[in-house]
Formats: structure tokens, sequence, C-alpha cells
């Protein structure tokens, strides 16, 4: 697993208004912020990818949340 900060690449901007937690969206644009560890994991990872506290985790394409009502989605563009 990488572990590269995701600012440092990309600006992120949070997706207004904001969508709920049993509706997520995912694709290439879209970005989950963890607000319990502010770590940043693509929506749909093709690496394997994980926040510092585990709440986002996965790779393949696929991504798995423990707690949707702690993400924040965002979405980034190359600096």
């Amino acid at each position: 697993m990488l572990n590269i900060d995701l600012r440092k690449i990309y600006r992120f901007t949070p997706v207004e208004p904001a969508p709920s937690p049993q509706a997520l969206p995912s694709g290439a644009e879209y970005y989950y912020e963890c607000l319990d560890c502010t770590g940043i994991v693509n929506s749909v990872p093709h690496v394997k990818s994980a926040c510092t506290c585990g709440n986002l985790a996965g790779s393949g394409g696929s991504l798995a949340i423990k707690d949707p009502t702690r993400v924040k989605v965002v979405t980034g563009k190359l600096k």
C-alpha cells in the first residue's frame, strides 16, 4: 500500500449539497475523506488504499466503508 498524501497532488472541494451516507456517489472524480483521521481515499481505488484509522479500505475498484456517517465526499482536481 502506498502512503501518499493526496493533498499534495490534488485540490479537493466538498460536494454540495452533501450526499446522504446511504447514497454515497462513486466514480473517478470522487474521493472520500475520513472525518476521524482526515485520510483521503478514492471512491474506486485500483491500488490497495486505506485511511489511517481503517474506516476506509479497498483495492481493485472496490471500497469498504465501516462507518459512512464519518465520511465527507469531495471531488479532486490536479493542482
